[in-house]
């Protein structure tokens, strides 16, 4: 399957977040401040990504997370409202890639590149199987 028949430049998604005390860098990492982690917001930066194109694949086949190439630029507390945007900026044959961004009202937080691999379910999963 190529992803360049049913992708196109320009889709997108948007995700908004209320941060709890559980997507916190303090809930992890003891001592550590009680704001939004890193690796919540490029969670979120990633399923907007998928959220962005799901509609547009075929049956059995799904994107799975291949690249990542985030900046967090700012803080966000527990209880900021955080909205997540992802825009897809090129097509490959099996591999999408997404311009992602944080907002924290205007304020940007975070913002990169993110790319996804298109795989058949049933093919992978035999795959891993066979290891």
């Amino acid at each position: 399957m190529d992803a360049r028949d049913f992708i196109t430049t320009g889709l997108s998604a948007e995700r908004t977040l209320v941060v709890p005390a559980e997507r916190t860098v303090g809930h992890f990492v003891p001592g550590m401040p009680m704001v939004y982690a890193t690796p919540m917001m490029i969670l979120e930066m990633e399923m907007a990504s998928g959220d962005a194109i799901r509609d547009r694949l075929q049956p059995g086949w799904v994107t799975v997370g291949t690249e990542v190439d985030i900046r967090h630029l700012a803080a966000a507390l527990v209880g900021s409202t955080v909205r997540t945007t992802a825009r897809v900026i090129e097509v490959g044959r099996r591999v999408i890639r997404f311009e992602v961004e944080a907002f924290e009202g205007a304020r940007k937080i975070g913002e990169g590149r993110h790319a996804r691999g298109l795989i058949n379910v049933a093919k992978f999963e035999e795959r891993l199987g066979a290891r």
